[in-house]
């Protein structure tokens, strides 16, 4: 089912070029403020606004999706925490924020919404580079 008002069911949210991967039941891309390094979004492909709208198979492999995004963010950034956030306030639409916490973190405890900052977009080189070290790593778990 496709919501024609929703951003995330017209492609036009996430932005396509930091597109990391396209799994069973979602899509992973690096979100363009990289305030915070490695800060990804993992997208329900199909529309739905809340988990118990899910079968719940989809649930289990989308939670499956989430932790092994997060598992590779860990390494990768060598994150100290990962954060989580799966809100819908903003887009209805599910899904989840990854979000690695860093020693260099400037705000280690609170939430990343609450941190007042400008965005920081990388240049094209650089979210490209972000992108393929992230498809590498994920080429190399299951």
């Amino acid at each position: 089912m496709i919501d024609p008002t929703c951003k995330a069911c017209q492609g036009s949210w996430p932005p396509k070029t930091h597109l990391i991967a396209d799994l069973d039941l979602s899509k992973v891309y690096l979100h363009e403020d990289q305030f915070f390094p490695g800060w990804t979004v993992v997208v329900f492909k199909r529309h739905a606004t809340e988990l118990f709208h899910l079968a719940p198979t989809e649930r289990i492999l989308l939670m499956e999706h989430v932790s092994r995004i997060a598992s590779i963010l860990a390494k990768v950034y060598e994150a100290k925490k990962i954060n989580y956030e799966l809100l819908g306030n903003q887009l209805p639409h599910i899904h989840w924020h990854v979000i690695p916490r860093l020693v260099t973190d400037p705000a280690p405890l609170d939430p990343v919404w609450r941190v007042q900052h400008e965005p920081l977009p990388l240049s094209e080189s650089e979210m490209q580079k972000s992108v393929e070290r992230l498809q590498q790593a994920l080429q190399h778990t299951r």
